[in-house]
């Protein structure tokens, strides 16, 4: 492989790395769940209660597109979306218990899919991948 293939590279191990989550949740009966319902789950687990405007922000998409996200998982019954107590015109979006569930093994697999990504390296090498992938960020920074 050359380096000019780099790109077509990180690519397949995307494609490869998604594959291997949307099968692992299949297993444990999360069919259909796109990777930005994913995210939402993530940023709220991590975040607790959020505005529409914050978890927009944070999944980096529009506030219309976080809500037809946001509403669907609700329908599905993994959030909650409550009035804000001291401003009745914002909504907060929370995990409810399912929510925490998903999120709970989400964590386990992510575990066992960093371990088999990370197989063979050292902790230096694995610091020194992610600054170079932290480098190549910044060169498509504007």
């Amino acid at each position: 492989m050359n380096v000019n293939s780099s790109i077509s590279f990180l690519s397949h191990i995307h494609t490869i790395t998604a594959t291997f989550l949307t099968e692992k949740l299949k297993q444990h009966g999360f069919n259909d769940f796109a990777s930005s319902h994913g995210n939402i789950l993530f940023q709220l687990n991590k975040n607790g209660k959020m505005t529409m405007g914050e978890l927009a922000k944070s999944i980096n998409r529009d506030k219309s597109t976080a809500t037809v996200l946001v509403r669907k998982l609700e329908k599905e019954g993994f959030v909650s979306i409550i009035n804000d107590k001291n401003d009745k015109r914002n909504k907060n979006i929370v995990l409810s218990q399912k929510g925490m569930e998903y999120t709970k093994i989400t964590t386990e697999i992510s575990n066992e899919l960093l371990s088999t990504f990370y197989k063979g390296f050292s902790e230096q090498e694995k610091q020194t991948f992610l600054d170079f992938l932290e480098r190549i960020e910044k060169n498509f920074e504007i």
